[in-house]
């Protein structure tokens, strides 16, 4: 099973323009939709986003509509708990794609994260035997 995680670097969740995410109001309450709204600057990302170290200002105290886990997804978009990796690899390839573009370094260093869970939980007997 290929597991979710985010990659250092990115920062493509935290493009924020509502443009591009028109049904914000069917998966977020209306006081989320509301410190969202706050939260977008104006050129599109998040206000709490550093762009020079490409990392979140507010991490550890990011809004609840910011963290990928099972809770969360659950209530915004209904997804069962055994659902969330591929629903988010789905959501964050997507988003990548959209803010980066499919060849960008970001999309490469994901697509390398993913990858790299499954070589790590695949031995190296059954990678060799693959091979062959």
């Amino acid at each position: 099973m290929i597991t979710w995680q985010c990659v250092s670097q990115c920062g493509a969740c935290c493009n924020l323009d509502p443009k591009d995410r028109p049904d914000l109001d069917q998966y977020l309450t209306p006081e989320n939709l509301a410190l969202y709204k706050t939260m977008v600057g104006e050129d599109g990302w998040c206000v709490n986003y550093n762009k020079e170290k490409r990392n979140c200002n507010i991490y550890d105290d990011r809004p609840s509509f910011c963290r990928v886990q099972a809770d969360t997804f659950q209530a915004m978009f209904g997804i069962d708990p055994e659902e969330l990796d591929e629903f988010a690899i789905d959501c964050c390839t997507q988003q990548i794609g959209g803010v980066y573009g499919d060849k960008s370094p970001e999309m490469e260093r994901f697509d390398n994260a993913i990858n790299g869970i499954l070589i790590e939980l695949t031995s190296e007997e059954d990678i060799n035997n693959q091979l062959q």
